[in-house]
């Protein structure tokens, strides 16, 4: 499947080499669907159709994960 643009646009390449895409990097840092969706939207950024938007939609992904480990944290208590 590598290679496949409907799969892997350019826009989600860093451009630094060939070691992999956003979703090779979230599956070596074993990252959640919420922690993911914050890095493909910041790199994204700027490559698409709107950087502000891409941003936002980070920055709403960042505010859920943090309410999320909120929750947990006081439910601990």
């Amino acid at each position: 499947m590598k290679n496949n643009k409907n799969i892997e646009p350019d826009y989600y390449k860093a451009n630094l080499d060939d070691s992999g895409d956003v979703i090779d990097f979230c599956q070596i840092y074993q990252l959640n669907f919420t922690r993911g969706n914050i890095i493909k939207y910041v790199t994204r950024a700027g490559k698409k159709d709107n950087e502000i938007q891409d941003l936002n939609k980070a920055l709403e992904y960042l505010k859920r994960e943090i309410a999320y480990i909120e929750y947990l944290n006081n439910s601990a208590e």
